[in-house]
């Protein structure tokens, strides 16, 4: 998938006027970018491909309703594009402040604050309950279930992008942890897999 098929799939599937928001919101990405290290400046020119289809298709795994936190949210990927291809309220924790404030900017510029929240802070110490989570890069299967279980319920939906190591996380997570796991193919790289889980509770 090049740059081009990346913004075609979003606009195929989301309509104009959402891909000329993601990508006013990938402007400024880039713009900050050049005040702080929000995404690998090798993936500035396939923004479309490497962060945006890879964050929009975990909708596609969200089949729940309700809230959505998107743990070490970072530069927004996935949980801004969640928030703009979506009319959901989402949360964006992350604990780092320069990027918090970011996010904070680009959800009052992309006029979404109203249903955006942006916790400064650990997951660990984020109160509520969400009907998805998502983290990108953020932890191992096992230690992220620990850090962030007290904000899912038995019916919790979690949409986690995950390189090779997917299956292994799964199996690892197992010894610990109930749940229905399963492992999903990533659309931007055949490489690259998305662990969809639920009814994750604590052995």
């Amino acid at each position: 998938m090049i740059e081009d098929d990346a913004r075609a799939w979003v606009r195929d599937r989301y309509g104009v006027s959402r891909e000329t928001l993601v990508a006013h919101f990938c402007d400024l990405v880039r713009a900050e970018s050049t005040e702080q290290n929000l995404i690998a400046a090798s993936t500035l020119d396939s923004m479309w491909q490497r962060h945006v289809v890879d964050s929009a298709q975990l909708l596609d795994w969200a089949d729940r309703d309700g809230p959505w936190l998107d743990v070490g949210a970072g530069a927004g990927f996935p949980g801004m594009v969640v928030a703009l291809l979506s009319d959901r309220p989402v949360t964006l924790c992350e604990p780092r402040k320069r990027r918090a404030a970011f996010l904070e900017r680009a959800a009052t510029v992309l006029d979404i604050a109203d249903r955006v929240t942006v916790a400064a802070t650990k997951v660990q110490a984020l109160s509520g309950r969400f009907a998805v989570i998502s983290a990108r890069a953020v932890a191992a299967l096992p230690d992220l279930f620990a850090a962030a279980c007290h904000n899912a319920g038995r019916d919790t939906v979690w949409v986690l992008p995950k390189g090779r190591s997917a299956r292994e996380e799964v199996a690892s997570a197992r010894k610990a942890w109930h749940g229905s796991f399963h492992v999903e193919r990533s659309v931007t790289d055949p490489d690259a897999l998305i662990i969809v889980a639920r009814g994750v509770y604590p052995r």
